[in-house]
Order: C-alpha cells, then sequence, then structure tokens
C-alpha cells in the first residue's frame, strides 16, 4: 500500500483527475475500476471518482509497487538554457518579458527552449520547486504569446495562484495591453467589434461583422500614439483574448500588423524586411494591470507592470514616429 499526502497544491481538485495526473499512464478506466473495488480510499475510506480532496487528506493505493511504478511518468527535470527576463517575481507569481522566437510553451522541436521549461527549470533551480515533492502541480503560465509576439507572460508558481490568475482574466480583471505598428492611418480611438471563426487546420482565423455559425464575439479597444504617413503606432486592449484576435481584428479593418505574414501585407512585409532585416510581426505586449483580484493575490490589486520591446521594435518605432 502506497500512501499519498495532500499538499496545497494538490487541494481542491476531484479524486479521479489527481489520480489521472499522478497516474498519467494509466487509463481513467482502470482508475474508476481501481476506485469501486476500493483498491484506492480516500482518508482509509470509500470515495467516489468525484470527491474534492482537500490539504491534509491522505489517500492510499492499494495497487503494487511495479503496477504504480508502469502507471507513473519517470521523473525528469527538462533542463533549460533559456535565460529568462524576469520584470516582477514574488512568492506567488512571476513576470516574464519573452522575447521574439521563443515559444511560450513547449514543442517537440524546441523542447526546453520555451517559456514553461524556462521557469521550471529557473525554480528548480532556486529549489522553490521539486517535482519529488510535488504530487501534480508543475509551474505554470496563465497567458499564452505566439512565437513571434513578444511581451508579458504571467507565471504561477502554486496551484492556488495559477486558479485565480485564470479566472481572473477569464472575468476581465486583468487587463493586458499591447503596441503595434499597422499599415495605414487609425485617426481616432475607439472599441472594435466582430465575430471570429477559427479554422483548426490552417490554424487561421477570420474575423466578420455578422454572427456566423460557431463564431465568438471578440472586442478590442485601440488608441492612437502617433501616426507617420502610411503607418500608425497604437496601444491596444485585448478585451476578450481569442486565437490571433489582434492581428486578424486591424487586418480585417485595412490595418494589418507590419510584419505579420499571416494576416498582414506581402509588399509591406517585404520592405520592411529588406530595409530592417524585420522577420516578425511588430507586436509587442507591453503591460499588464490587476484588478478585484481576491485573497491571497489582493496585493497585486491596482499594480501595474511594464515591459520594453525589443531592439528592432525599438528601432522602428524611433526611426518612423521619431518617439
Amino acid at each position: 500500500m502506497k500512501e499519498l499526502n495532500i499538499s496545497k497544491n494538490d487541494s481542491g481538485q476531484r479524486i479521479d483527475r489527481f489520480l489521472k495526473k499522478y497516474l498519467s499512464k494509466a487509463p481513467l478506466s482502470f482508475i474508476y475500476k481501481m476506485i469501486r473495488k476500493k483498491n484506492i480510499k480516500l482518508n482509509n475510506s470509500k470515495t467516489t471518482p468525484d470527491t474534492i480532496i482537500y490539504e491534509g487528506d491522505t489517500i492510499q493505493l492499494y495497487l503494487s509497487d511495479e503496477t504504480i511504478e508502469k502507471f507513473m511518468e519517470k521523473d525528469q527535470m527538462d533542463k533549460s538554457s533559456l535565460r529568462l527576463n524576469i520584470i516582477y517575481e514574488d512568492e506567488n507569481i512571476i513576470l516574464i518579458n519573452k522575447p521574439v522566437g521563443i515559444l511560450s510553451h513547449s514543442a517537440n522541436k524546441d523542447y526546453g527552449n520555451n517559456i514553461v521549461d524556462g521557469i521550471v527549470h529557473y525554480l528548480y533551480k532556486k529549489g522553490e520547486y521539486c517535482p519529488r515533492i510535488e504530487k501534480t502541480f508543475t509551474p505554470a503560465i496563465c497567458n499564452r504569446l505566439d512565437r513571434n509576439t513578444s511581451g508579458i507572460i504571467i507565471g504561477a508558481k502554486n496551484y492556488e495562484t495559477l486558479k485565480l490568475i485564470n479566472q481572473a482574466i477569464k472575468d476581465r480583471n486583468i487587463e493586458r495591453y499591447y503596441k503595434t505598428i499597422v499599415k495605414g492611418e487609425i485617426k481616432k480611438d475607439g472599441i472594435m467589434e466582430g465575430y471570429l471563426v477559427k479554422d483548426a487546420e490552417l490554424n487561421k482565423v477570420e474575423v466578420t461583422l455578422g454572427k456566423k455559425e460557431d463564431s465568438k464575439k471578440i472586442t478590442t479597444g485601440i488608441k492612437v500614439i502617433a501616426f507617420s504617413p502610411p503607418y500608425t503606432l497604437l496601444e491596444v486592449q485585448l478585451i476578450t483574448g481569442r486565437t490571433h484576435q489582434i492581428r486578424a481584428h486591424l487586418a480585417s479593418i485595412g490595418n494589418p500588423i507590419i510584419g505579420d505574414v499571416k494576416y498582414g501585407s506581402k509588399r509591406t512585409n517585404e520592405y520592411f524586411m529588406k530595409k530592417y532585416g524585420l522577420n516578425c510581426q511588430l507586436l509587442h505586449s507591453n503591460k499588464i494591470k490587476f484588478n478585484e483580484i481576491g485573497e491571497p493575490l489582493s496585493y497585486l490589486n491596482d499594480r501595474e507592470f511594464t515591459a520594453e520591446p525589443g531592439k528592432k521594435f525599438t528601432q522602428i518605432e524611433r526611426e518612423l514616429f521619431g518617439l
């Protein structure tokens, strides 16, 4: 018999979901069967798959060591050579200024060279995360940016923070702002609304004014910072957070982001590539603000964090707008 003590990071979830993460190679049918046959108990009593577990609980696994080992992932700490640009850190969150060209999360060909693995390895080296102690939780990010979009990513160091930040983003209690340069003139500030439809096969979206089947409503705020014919420098507020929302929404009104190969102007992109060596879209998540977040993160309320864009963005912004 093996006994698992439930920690703070494992608290507040269904026992079947906890077990599926702990015995990640086991099919759910096996977990349900073991619960039904009382080979898995909670606090030495019979349980059900939907029972919520809490800090201080204990789970008893009446399974052989061979069975447990067979269904568990091997502990490994993915090494990451990524040097994180940390703009803020405390015991709960870590804010990273992600550069262009780096993935937010892992992909096979970039194993270890992404923000998530970088955060995990950084906290492991600091002694703030130990995979041998944690049963199911791994430090995670709460928002994602495209590979060729730079800027602020929010990392959660514990499960409670992850839940609170994710809920705050869903409730729009975290304001997210981006800086971008677009083709053409936008004359006034405003709130844009539309409907977004995703094409999963092409990994591309379409934005329309009218609602379509399977479309989702999007809202994007825009503020004009400067205009230098024929380009406009904008601050964009991501009010709803859909796939490629800012890129596709601006392109749909005839003002594509400079350097955006998916939604932008090929001719304009070629000009910036030739003149500046630009090989990414000029889109940078430069500011976030926390509002109405509950304990234990209420200390973040009304706090604002900013991150500077990379050298290429800064060079183009200065030459075009004199800023």
